[in-house]
């Protein structure tokens, strides 16, 4: 399980990832999906998505 800190550097990126597909002008439909995508995945392996790897999708 993810420590505070962890979570809080999970929680930036995720804030981070949401802005940058705003500023890139995704429709907020395309933002929903990707965001929810990166939320699932990061819950499911309990990892911050910048500590993820190839291996962890396989």
């Amino acid at each position: 399980m993810m420590n505070n800190e962890q979570q809080q550097r999970s929680d930036y990126l995720y804030e981070q990832h949401v802005t940058h597909l705003t500023l890139q002008g995704k429709r907020p439909a395309t933002i929903d999906g990707y965001s929810r995508a990166l939320r699932r995945i990061t819950h499911h392996l309990d990892k911050s998505p910048n500590t993820l790897t190839t291996e962890n999708f396989k």
